[in-house]
């Protein structure tokens, strides 16, 4: 027995809840370090990084449009109310500008992200693992993790930042309808007062962060899709 597994061994037998979560943690450690050893070395593919892409992208446009659109009246119908005690009505557009941008457009497209292509990354790579497909790979002498894992996490990380600004710019939308519901107001004037409160210090570490978003989002589900285990007794007929 090595010594990584005679200190696994002995972790969950002080506490199996937090041995296994030890366990997970680093094998996905190693699992994204084999990433970024694999992303460094060529060759690379870049016409199945640009299907990730479009899938993972284009085909989430829909549901993060959506969400952002009701994000954005949701958050104006609920914070009038409370602005205008204080007769600070006029403050309504700047106050949500710079809670979506910041860090409710970030963290809610992501989450949908998450659900939506994360969970699909995750099941498809467990079905290739199940019915053999990555072992065909191995076996015909490609490199399946650098085919499916790195195109997919450089897919999640690259597309989940472009995702964001489109749920922000679709929520900012939502908004301005919604401050139309109670009395009309400019386009012009609504925008002026939302990117007048915004400064590059609110952008900037709003975007970074959403590169990390996309990168954990492919990590996580490649992670659980490439390392899934096939059931015992899976292939037996009846």
């Amino acid at each position: 027995m090595s010594k990584e597994s005679f200190g696994a061994e002995k972790i969950k037998k002080i506490s199996p809840t937090l041995g296994g979560y030890l366990t997970e943690v680093a094998l996905i450690t190693r699992f994204a370090g084999r990433f970024f050893k694999e992303i460094l070395v060529p060759p690379y593919d870049f016409k199945e990084v640009l299907k990730q892409c479009y899938s993972v992208g284009c085909k989430s446009l829909g549901l993060v449009g959506i969400t952002g659109f009701i994000m954005g009246v949701v958050l104006t119908i609920q914070a009038r109310p409370t602005l205008a005690e204080f007769g600070a009505e006029s403050w309504l557009p700047a106050m949500v500008s710079i809670s979506i941008i910041r860090e409710i457009g970030p963290v809610i497209t992501a989450l949908i992200c998450a659900g939506k292509a994360g969970s699909g990354i995750g099941a498809e790579l467990s079905s290739m693992k199940v019915t053999e497909q990555i072992d065909a790979m191995e076996v015909s002498g490609l490199n399946p993790f650098k085919y499916i894992v790195v195109t997919r996490i450089i897919a999640t990380t690259l597309m989940v930042p472009f995702l964001v600004i489109y749920s922000d710019a679709i929520a900012l939308f939502g908004s301005f309808l919604a401050v139309n519901l109670t009395g009309p107001i400019n386009f012009r004037l609504f925008y002026y007062h939302v990117f007048a409160t915004l400064d590059f210090s609110d952008l900037l570490p709003a975007i970074i962060k959403t590169f990390f978003f996309g990168f954990t989002i492919g990590l996580v589900g490649c992670f659980k899709g490439y390392k899934s285990i096939v059931p015992e007794g899976i292939w037996e007929r009846d």
